[in-house]
């Protein structure tokens, strides 16, 4: 008996060890959003393994070398496996290099290479990728933040290759068949010729072979032991039916430091299995910072794989040196410094919840980020807006100081704020030589005529409206930080967006240089004065001031209907000056949801509008609604661009109960939590928990709610009421309450009120 009684206290032992980390690795899917092209992207993802915020991640390659898409769940056949840092699918990646596993004879070339598999044989999770190939080839990856441990299992009949490929650009293999090793450099780069990907590979099998080949002519040189120059690459051969393990880690900075990395991260781990083991203990220990409970399955799996891809972005830019400091390589000047950096984001998405989700669950890594932005200034003069991994200047706005007014206003204050207000009125006043968001186009005309004239300069009244809101995070960082001079500069513009609106249509529109309309104006047509969207989507870029555009609109009553109408309306659109469909148009079309268009950034925060306006059970219907219909956990589970982790960031917030309408404030704007308990574990030791009484697929209506236990009826919650740690108790029905949240006090935040 006695030793029965032990057993179960074991037993039982064991399964609270087990209850403290559940295995929320089993939820995520890095196949999702993977069923993307041109013409409609469901997430234009790809299978990333990869650890939180790494620097290098790794795929599976089924496009051509240097096409945008480089995994799509529709084709048939693997050419590589790929270290990666590609953002999104309309960019071309750098400092790329591919393994591919070759069995019977060496072929070398991607497209004679390639073969074929099936999604039956494939397992993609964020700490492990497994295919067995058509040709009984099995490939193993298993990632570190800068390095992988792959393991190539060939079938007995028949010889045993692995092909090194360069990609695109400059490279440089070096092969050591004594220390089965092969080290070198890939280019393929973007912004600075002098940025290299230094890499080191070293194998447990001996090579029975080896030499190098040119992917730009497809010339073997069997023997050779160095090669460089455009499209170089390596080939080893293996004893046939051999199982081999591969361990590699990169590095920016050198081929040393590429070695250093590798014995750091990979040293300790002999197999394969206990790399993959200690990725899934750091992601586990990563998802479990917000564990869900209620909720199908299938929800849960979608809000993991959401939580997994918007856990990627920014990613990591900084190495270690021998002594375990920190520092990088900059993209921006060509220089090794000491520190942090940070990169692989577009600011025009990521401002708008990506980062906001950050402030909570990561205040450390993202005040690093603060004071990376600024020396990324330092190093070329300008903020970043699109890091990739310099400055690309892409999309509008300058939404740098969006992410730097978020951070103070929520007690993240690891920067000079005098030297961010500097930057930031830099940009402002100046047009840099990248993109139209490095710096401002129409910046003169901005301020002496108060909006960006069209046609004189593109997409001029999303312009308009972005540069005011950005004026008002400038505005607001220097009121935090008494600092007057910039309060009043900043404070003249933050108005701007009255000036783009037309009280005869009720519309957001193009302006001329003289004061009138332009003309023709038809609110459903595309492009023109307007950034991958039209009037309906940029009618609520308002996000520092909802009051002031209900007041435009002529009160709530008007405003709500006009809300209301974004779902009524047809989903027709006119392609404008884009002469065509383009995927978003598609993706709206298809969503079925009348004019919105979720799949892109510019309206994702619009449902949460009805809180202002004294109609937040209509918030609570839609958020819960889009977050149903738009979102699952498969391959098709996008409704568009899942853009360096904005989308899913949406979709963790809106799962969780709120959203970040005004990044700039401390506020968060309530929506409908996805499920009945949700626990968000804080980096300063304390737990915020959501609880959803009642809370099913039916009843997503707040009828009530209590913080800490006191009744609560505003349409918000701050930062600091998640940080201090404490309850959120929601009572959820099937009916909506149309008596909470509609004073003055329950609305959030508008310059206006």
């Amino acid at each position: 008996m006695k030793l029965k009684t032990i057993l179960i206290a074991f037993v039982l032992l064991l399964n609270v060890a087990f209850a403290q980390q559940p295995d929320l690795v089993q939820y995520v899917n890095t196949l999702q959003g993977t069923n993307s092209k041109h013409e409609l992207t469901r997430g234009n993802t790809y299978p990333t393994t990869a650890l939180p915020f790494g620097m290098h991640t790794w795929t599976p390659q089924t496009g051509n070398n240097g096409d945008g898409w480089k995994y799509q769940y529709f084709k048939k056949t693997i050419r590589g496996f790929q270290q990666a840092h590609q953002c999104s699918s309309w960019t071309n990646d750098y400092c790329v290099f591919s393994l591919m596993p070759v069995t019977g004879k060496l072929v070398v070339n991607e497209n004679d290479r390639q073969t074929g598999f099936d999604h039956k044989n494939e397992i993609a999770k964020p700490n492990y990728y497994k295919v067995k190939l058509d040709n009984d080839v099995v490939t193993e990856i298993a990632p570190t933040e800068r390095g992988a441990h792959l393991r190539f299992t060939f079938p007995k009949n028949g010889k045993s290759y692995l092909v090194l490929d360069g990609y695109t650009g400059l490279s440089e293999v070096k092969i050591y068949p004594k220390e089965k090793k092969i080290t070198g450099y890939v280019h393929n780069g973007r912004i600075r010729d002098s940025l290299n990907s230094y890499f080191e590979i070293i194998f447990d099998k001996p090579f029975v072979k080896y030499g190098t080949w040119d992917n730009t002519n497809n010339a073997i040189s069997e023997g050779t032991l160095t090669a460089q120059g455009k499209g170089k690459g390596a080939y080893i051969e293996f004893k046939p039916g051999e199982m081999v393990q591969a361990k590699t880690a990169s590095s920016y900075i050198s081929e040393d430091q590429a070695s250093l990395t590798l014995k750091r991260e990979l040293g300790k781990f002999k197999t394969l299995d206990q790399t993959k083991a200690a990725g899934a203990k750091i992601w586990n220990d990563h998802l479990g910072k917000i564990l869900v409970e209620g909720g199908s399955e299938e929800d849960k799996a979608t809000f993991y794989s959401c939580y997994f891809r918007a856990s990627l972005f920014s990613r990591q830019f900084f190495e270690y040196d021998k002594d375990g400091k920190p520092y990088y390589f900059s993209p921006y000047d060509g220089k090794v410094h000491q520190g942090y950096m940070f990169t692989d984001t577009g600011f025009w998405d990521t401002f708008r919840a990506q980062f906001p989700l950050n402030t909570i669950m990561q205040p450390t890594m993202h005040g690093r980020y603060m004071q990376a932005m600024l020396d990324a200034q330092e190093q070329c003069g300008w903020l970043p807006s699109w890091s990739f991994p310099g400055e690309g200047g892409s999309m509008i706005g300058n939404h740098a100081i969006s992410l730097l007014a978020d951070a103070w206003a929520k007690g993240i204050r690891t920067f000079n704020p005098e030297q961010a207000l500097k930057a930031y009125l830099h940009e402002a006043t100046n047009k840099g030589p990248w993109g139209p968001a490095n710096g401002r186009h129409g910046w003169k005309e901005y301020y002496e005529l108060g909006y960006v004239p069209y046609p004189e300069y593109r997409e001029a009244t999303a312009k308009t409206l972005e540069y005011a809101y950005d004026d008002f995070c400038g505005y607001n960082l220097a009121k935090m930080t008494n600092n007057d001079f910039y309060a009043d500069v900043f404070s003249r513009q933050m108005y701007n967006y009255k000036n783009v609106y037309d009280p005869g249509t009720r519309f957001m529109r193009g302006k001329q240089k003289d004061g009138k309309w332009v003309p023709n104006f038809d609110p459903i047509e595309w492009g023109g004065p307007f950034t991958e969207g039209n009037a309906w989507h940029y009618q609520w870029s308002v996000f520092q001031d909802v009051q002031g555009l209900i007041n435009l609109m002529k009160g709530e009553q008007n405003f709500t209907a006009k809300l209301d109408s974004v779902f009524t309306e047809p989903n027709k659109v006119k392609v404008g000056t884009y002469g065509g469909l383009i995927h978003e148009m598609t993706e709206m079309v298809m969503a079925n949801l009348g004019q919105y268009a979720h799949g892109n950034q510019p309206i994702q925060h619009m449902i949460y509008l009805y809180n202002y306006a004294g109609e937040p059970w209509k918030a609570q219907f839609h958020a819960r609604d889009v977050m149903y219909k738009l979102y699952n956990s498969t391959e098709n589970g996008y409704p568009g661009d899942e853009d360096q982790g904005q989308t899913s960031s949406w979709y963790v917030l809106s799962a969780i109960g709120f959203y970040s309408v005004c990044p700039g404030t401390d506020q968060y704007v309530i929506g409908s939590p996805m499920f009945k308990k949700i626990t968000i574990s804080l980096e300063n030791g304390k737990k915020f928990i959501i609880e959803g009484n009642n809370n099913n697929k039916e009843n997503f209506y707040i009828s009530a709610a209590a913080l800490n236990g006191k009744i609560y009826t505003k349409n918000y919650i701050t930062h600091s009421d998640i940080t201090n740690g404490g309850i959120l108790k929601f009572e959820m029905s099937n009916k909506p309450n149309l008596q909470r949240g509609l004073s003055g006090d329950d609305k959030p935040f508008s310059l206006s009120k």
